[in-house]
């Protein structure tokens, strides 16, 4: 492995990076280093979040800047502020012998006035929004007339954004003859047309293999049934006593109910999504940084951008639909050669769903059983004696109070005040625990069987497709992946249309033409009600409880098939009504003249 200063690194920089405590290379760091320092050809780079990848584009980009020339020469585009900030503070840290070098980050939110007055001063390096980059271009205070570089960090999580169009005028007024690095986590389609469109004969530099999930990662799931997820998460934060992670949500809705349950039941949590507002977001963010908290709660959306050294979890309270963003989640573990978990809740519909991601990330999912109460307690126990080894103890402070303290408490054995200790810590703990029972759900082969329903043969499966799970109701909406529709939409559908208290949503099939899913028996009349009637996309909908017979294929089919018709009939009513009109209005001009 070669040093820094074997990849061309200069002095200065050298020093800076010796002091954050750099040692060796990290393997995208040995790899476009070099490349950035010597070729001239443009570069695509995968590999996960926290690998190194601002060092990476980093060092060559300070190195390359004239500090004589007060103009932008290198610009840096990242997905969201915080991502922002952080490269703005990285790369501060990395020229802490530039003194003439000025680093600016731009993004919304923020007094854009006050990044027009430090933009008119002079900046040799921009790390930027897209929105508000644009804005500022368009006010005619920057020019990016002089850069040779242009970075594009976190380019998928860019486009998972939207920000294609904006890139697009972007790079428009960036000069031909310029560097251009795309770092990438994954490589969906938009980004190999980027570079095909902007890029020049583009080197690819992949770290692991494309969309795998990062090496230092281990990936685990609890099967237990839709309702016993919060119990399975309490359980799993429980088991962990030094957890430090991030729970990921579908919707802020269930984002900020999580994260309320916490609370209320002493864990220290919080929430991050879209509903805050920007100073809420910075200060949570900020206890978390400082590990005030020790659990975020957070959509996929609220938590881009965010860098967090030291996680220990990541935790899905349900897979995505998309591989991609289940592997931005696990990536934020397991950084800088540390280990670290991604686990996944999941119910017995979800299985398949998780098979897929296996193959994209080229990782397997081991399975374990939910912790049950008595290994809790004890790893909770053994943790609070590793505490008690480990505790500093101030003689001299303690020193002054001791004397009172051990008369007051003299007839106690040690023994008894052991057990006094454990229990102040425990009680509550050992009260909830009391009697709690398995939730795992048991995985059961079931025999491949078929019968005959009109005329067609249908496995058993199909019809448990039909079939609630216990406790629940099996409703049928016509919509499905054909329409556009997913996971996502249905719960927002429920929490836009359904009055009065949340719906719990159990298991979900998605089908091209339709969708089956479980609620709780005391809610399907008022789910039913509230979905006739509604639309999605400009689909009316309709929805009822689900029969186990019935073949609803062949229903959503017929829908649409009457749909069709209802519509060709609206048009030639409409056709018919316009040439009676253009009719009638000929008569009249005749007998006018």
């Amino acid at each position: 492995m070669k040093s820094f200063e074997e990849l061309g690194v200069r002095d200065d920089l050298l020093m800076a990076i010796t002091e954050l405590g750099f040692e060796a290379p990290m393997p995208v760091q040995e790899k476009v280093i070099p490349h950035l320092l010597n070729e001239d050809g443009d570069v695509v780079a995968l590999a996960q979040t926290g690998t190194g990848k601002t060092a990476a584009f980093g060092l060559p980009v300070l190195q390359r800047t004239d500090t004589a020339n007060v103009v932008p020469q290198a610009l840096i585009l990242s997905p969201t502020r915080e991502l922002c900030l952080q490269i703005g503070g990285d790369l501060a840290d990395f020229s802490k012998y530039m003194p003439d070098l000025k680093v600016l980050p731009v993004y919304g939110g923020s007094s854009i006035e006050s990044q027009i007055r430090s933009l008119r001063k002079g900046v040799h390096i921009i790390v930027a929004t897209p929105g508000r980059l644009i804005d500022l271009i368009n006010r005619g205070v920057v020019h990016l007339d002089n850069v040779h570089t242009v970075i594009l960090d976190e380019a998928d999580e860019m486009l998972n954004m939207g920000f294609l169009e904006s890139i697009d005028e972007i790079l428009a007024h960036l000069p031909e003859q310029r560097k251009m690095l795309m770092f990438s986590a994954t490589m969906p389609q938009e980004i190999a047309k980027i570079a095909k469109k902007y890029m020049h004969n583009p080197v690819e530099f992949v770290v692991g293999t494309r969309n795998e999930g990062a090496a230092n990662v281990k990936h685990v799931y609890y099967m237990v049934k839709a309702s016993d997820k919060y119990l399975a998460l309490k359980r799993i934060a429980d088991n962990n006593p030094n957890i430090f992670g991030i729970v990921f949500c579908r919707t802020r809705r269930d984002t900020q109910e999580i994260a309320d349950n916490l609370i209320a039941d002493g864990y220290n949590a919080d929430s991050l999504h879209g509903d805050l507002s920007q100073q809420q977001r910075d200060m949570v963010m900020k206890k978390f940084r400082d590990k005030v908290l020790s659990i975020l709660v957070a959509t996929d959306v609220a938590a881009r951008g965010l860098d967090v050294d030291n996680l220990t979890h990541v935790i899905n309270y349900g897979l995505p639909d998309d591989t991609a963003v289940y592997t931005h989640r696990s990536g934020r573990t397991g950084r800088a050669g540390k280990t670290g978990v991604s686990i996944a809740i999941i119910h017995s519909r979800e299985k398949g769903r998780m098979r897929e991601i296996e193959k994209k990330i080229g990782k397997t999912f081991e399975r374990k059983e939910v912790p049950s109460p008595q290994h809790i307690i004890e790893k909770q126990l053994y943790n609070l004696a590793d505490r008690l080894e480990r505790v500093d103890v101030n003689e001299e402070e303690i020193g002054k109070y001791f004397h009172g303290v051990s008369r007051k408490l003299e007839w106690l054995s040690g023994e008894d005040l052991l057990k006094r200790v454990l229990s102040l810590e425990f009680n509550r703990l050992l009260d909830y625990y009391k009697d709690a029972p398995n939730i795992d759900v048991v995985e059961e082969r079931k025999e491949k069987k078929t019968k005959e329903v009109d005329n067609k043969p249908r496995t058993n499966k199909e019809k448990d497709r039909r079939t609630a799970e216990k406790g629940m109701a099996r409703i049928y909406i016509n919509v499905g992946k054909a329409d556009g529709f997913y996971a996502g939409n249905l719960i927002e559908l429920l929490n836009h249309n359904v009055q009065g208290a949340r719906v719990e949503v159990g298991r979900i099939d998605l089908l091209p033409n339709y969708s089956l899913f479980d609620v709780k028996k005391g809610d399907t009349a008022r789910v039913v009600g509230s979905l006739k009637g509604a639309e999605f996309m400009g689909k009316r909908l309709y929805s009822e409880v689900a029969s186990p017979d019935k073949d609803y294929a062949r229903v959503a089919a017929r829908r649409n098939r009457e749909a069709v018709s209802n519509d060709d009939r609206d048009f030639d009513k409409r056709n018919k009504k316009g040439r009676g009109d253009r009719r009638g209005s000929r008569r009249r001009d005749r007998n006018r003249r």
